[in-house]
């Protein structure tokens, strides 16, 4: 049998998820999806109230997109490790805080380090990176 110890993974531990709904423009369902949307696993945003939207750049960022409903619901995580992708060229610092990022062809949905010369997105900043080792799944604790 395989020493768990020898695996480093956080991925799930202290999960919360909340039910949103999407602004269904930048997130948008899809029965043909794995989840019911292409945007699952990326980065999101409070758009209006009980809405969530695809992180731009500098903006706060509340969780990860787990699932779309067909009536335009959402399963987002909103506490505990998550992986998210981290955005075209970011800076991703262990320990710093993150906000949202572009990724490739300007899309929505992406983190990186907040600038900490930038009082803007230190007032939005959340969540901390604790593995940047891989971009595509940067491992972040909300």
């Amino acid at each position: 049998m395989a020493d768990p110890r020898k695996t480093e993974s956080f991925e799930g531990i202290g999960a919360v998820y909340a039910t949103y709904l999407i602004d269904n423009s930048t997130i948008t369902y899809s029965a043909s999806e794995t989840n019911g949307s292409a945007q699952v696993g990326l980065a999101v945003t409070l758009s209006a109230a009980k809405t969530v939207a695809l992180a731009a750049d500098a903006e706060a960022v509340i969780g990860k997109l787990i699932r779309v409903e067909a009536d335009n619901r959402a399963v987002v995580q909103v506490a505990g490790y998550m992986t998210l992708p981290g955005g075209d060229s970011a800076t991703l610092t262990l320990g710093s805080k993150i906000v949202g990022d572009l990724g490739a062809a300007s899309a929505k949905g992406y983190i990186r380090s907040a600038a900490s010369a930038t009082a803007a997105e230190l007032a939005v900043q959340s969540g901390v990176i604790h593995d940047a080792g891989t971009t595509t799944a940067v491992v972040v604790k909300f």
